[in-house]
């Protein structure tokens, strides 16, 4: 490499720069909490900055739905798409890589590199698609210990994830408290309402009504995709708010003149089909039901319907983020965790912020979430 090609892979300051995966394989049979189970498990994870001599500065971060393990830097000096949290994660930045080994791995049954749904089964040579086991938060978790003992790590300096991000990062410290020194969970809740369980239902009524998801035997490059682009449209909505989406796109028109009856008349209506056009391009139907089916089973009230009985295994401190325009996950969901913590005695923080963002607001800039984050981790 000339003196040329090595300036340009020094990453500018803040950022961690040209960035690699790298693929974690077990090939012992893997349990899912359901009772299935599969012969090998792989999960694809990229990992910033560097594990100290103790081992004890690793910060695992847990990624939302349609996220992945790609959450910071690039993979080429000509990508202009940086990781889903890149503003977050880098020198100096609140998950300041000069300080923490962070850690952020596709999850089980993910659809970006590890295993899941359209990965291939080893014993028959096949997709899985439903033959693979019901998904739980728990298993997500399960798999991601594999890949923490795997990197020689006992105890997570933190845990961090937003949505059902948020949902593994509480997952982590109730199954895992020796293991997680601390947690933050941003924009999730102890167990979905019933409002929630049902937008995620129409969703994957789309794609199971779409006649090219065929009981979920479809072929690499022929999946049901006008199904999955309408789940994904309908989701989309619920991340976002009234307030913001009316600031950013009140009553405009993208064709006043349309010729037909339903074309696309306003801009709202041509940025909804635009993120479920890309949606399909990325992602994978089969994978859409398994993830949106483990957050509804998602539960953490114990038997009397309380989270007293769950949460008193917790040994960590934590940060729990509700965001004010969040109507999918409102703040009350995040507040009930908090409340319950406090009442066993728990060290456990509630912060809520004012942003038009709505549900996605963890993953917008804000000065208030930086400075929280990095409070909350040098303590």
């Amino acid at each position: 490499m000339n003196d040329s090609e090595q300036a340009a892979h020094i990453p500018l300051e803040g950022e961690v720069g040209v960035v690699e995966y790298q693929d974690f394989i077990s090939r012992e049979r893997f349990q899912f909490e359901s009772g299935g189970s599969i012969s090998e498990l792989c999960l694809r994870y990229e990992t910033y900055g560097h594990l100290n001599a103790a081992k004890d500065n690793a910060i695992l971060l847990c990624h939302a739905l349609t996220g992945n393990h790609h959450a910071a830097g690039v993979y080429n000096l000509n990508e202009r798409k940086q990781g889903w949290w890149n503003f977050m994660v880098g020198p100096g930045k609140p998950i300041d890589t000069t300080q923490y080994f962070v850690i952020c791995s596709n999850v089980l049954g993910g659809c970006s590199g590890s295993t899941g749904p359209e990965s291939i089964n080893p014993v028959t040579g096949k997709r899985y698609n439903l033959d693979f086991p019901k998904l739980t938060v728990g298993d997500m978790v399960n798999a991601q210990v594999l890949l923490i003992d795997h990197l020689g790590i006992d105890t997570l300096h933190s845990v961090i994830g937003g949505s059902m991000g948020g949902m593994q990062t509480l997952q982590w410290a109730i199954a895992y408290p020796e293991r997680v020194g601390s947690y933050i969970a941003l924009a999730c809740c102890a167990r979905h309402t019933a409002q929630t369980i049902a937008f995620n239902d129409t969703g994957r009524q789309a794609i199971i009504s779409d006649p090219e998801w065929n009981g979920g035997d479809y072929p690499d490059g022929q999946q049901p995709g006008d199904g999955l682009a309408v789940a994904r449209m309908m989701a989309h909505i619920t991340y976002l708010s009234d307030t913001g989406m009316e600031a950013k796109f009140g009553r405009k028109r993208r064709n006043a003149d349309a010729e037909e009856h339903f074309d696309v008349e306003f801009e709202v209506e041509s940025y909804l089909r635009y993120q479920g056009q890309a949606f399909v391009s990325r992602f994978d139907a089969n994978t859409y039901l398994y993830l949106t089916k483990a957050l509804d089973r998602f539960d953490l009230h114990g038997p009397n319907g309380t989270l007293d009985e769950t949460f008193k295994v917790v040994s960590a401190s934590g940060l729990m983020v509700g965001f004010t325009s969040d109507w999918l996950y409102p703040p009350q969901g995040n507040r009930e965790v908090v409340e319950a913590l406090l009442r066993l005695g728990k060290d456990a923080t509630y912060a809520e912020l004012a942003m038009d963002a709505g549900h996605d607001s963890f993953l917008l800039r804000a000065p208030k979430l930086d400075n929280l984050i990095r409070g909350f981790l040098a303590r």
